[in-house]
């Protein structure tokens, strides 16, 4: 019950504001939408990237709003009072992330098809690109909790994130990637989506504890 209470409150915050989750949305829209003009308009060109730009600008898209992630509560004082409820603070961290994600990923998700037909994607890749997103942009937000966790308070947290972060995506972007690529050569995605589904259930109980255990360093 807790959990939910968090999940709502940020969303409520997240609403409110709007910049952040705006922000990550226009950014990902449009820096795919920039890629025709600087490669030019050859439609099997721009097939053939179509994937790698979708999944590369909505790594770079999540990046954006990860700093602040734990950066307002902990300002205010308020990840200090999470920290002492009788949730565990690994449930805190799940939700917030949950938070994140529904602000974040959800509408990347959503406008990624979109954008895939803008592109050119082939109709056989579309289903399996939203799939593909499905399963691995709640990794890009849990992954991306424990960037947020061990640079909060550091004086160049925003450089420090994208370094500690981008290779440890690297998985998701390859086999997100690979699955699209597969099913429009005809070639079942099923192997891929089972690899980010592996990585999804990997990342749901060690993101939060890693994250967790890097909070509590960070307010001692």
């Amino acid at each position: 019950m807790i959990a939910l209470h968090l999940i709502a409150r940020d969303l409520r915050l997240s609403l409110r504001q709007g910049s952040d989750a705006a922000t990550v949305l226009m950014f990902f829209v449009l820096a795919v939408v920039m890629f025709p003009l600087g490669v030019g308009p050859e439609p099997n060109i721009l097939a053939r990237i179509s994937a790698g730009v979708i999944w590369v600008m909505a790594l770079f898209a999540a990046l954006l709003s990860l700093e602040r992630l734990f950066l307002a509560d902990a300002e205010d004082g308020s990840l200090d009072q999470l920290a002492l409820t009788p949730l565990p603070l690994e449930f805190v961290v799940l939700a917030k992330v949950a938070a994140h994600w529904l602000t974040t990923g959800l509408p990347l998700l959503l406008a990624a098809p979109v954008l895939g037909l803008l592109l050119g994607m082939e109709a056989s890749g579309l289903g399996v690109l939203v799939l593909a997103l499905l399963l691995g942009t709640p990794v890009l937000s849990l992954v991306g909790a424990i960037g947020a966790a061990l640079t909060l308070g550091a004086r160049r947290g925003g450089v420090l994130l994208p370094l500690l972060i981008l290779p440890l995506y690297v998985p998701v972007l390859i086999f997100g990637v690979s699955a699209i690529d597969a099913a429009i050569a005809g070639l079942p995605p099923r192997p891929h989506l089972l690899i980010l589904g592996g990585l999804l259930l990997a990342a749901l109980p060690l993101a939060p504890w890693a994250t967790a255990a890097a909070l509590r360093q960070a307010l001692d």
